[in-house]
């Protein structure tokens, strides 16, 4: 178990989502933790929640494929253009990203 699991729990992670002045850092870690060890139907309405959010910022921003599960996946290259980032900067946050969550 990684330490980014034990870090949270669906109680704590959601209290943080409902907190009005919680420094976004911390707003960020709860949904990532939701996003990967919270329960079906959080991990889904946070999946369609950044669908509308990635279509209304980066409009230009599309899926190249799908997941089995109907999740997107996008080319790193476009990621880092839409973001204005290099696309190794794009990769090494990427990288930092799967290190952290095992």
């Amino acid at each position: 178990m990684t330490e980014f699991k034990k870090d949270w729990t669906v109680q704590s992670a959601m209290e943080i989502l409902r907190h009005q002045t919680v420094d976004s850092k911390i707003w960020t870690e709860a949904v990532e933790w939701l996003l990967l060890y919270g329960p079906p139907e959080i991990k889904s309405l946070l999946q369609q929640a950044a669908g509308i959010a990635t279509s209304e910022e980066f409009p230009d921003l599309h899926a190249k494929a799908f997941t089995g599960d109907g999740e997107p996946c996008y080319d790193i290259a476009d990621i880092a253009q839409a973001l204005g980032i290099s696309e190794e900067e794009a990769v090494e946050i990427l990288a930092e990203k799967e290190q952290k969550h095992g």
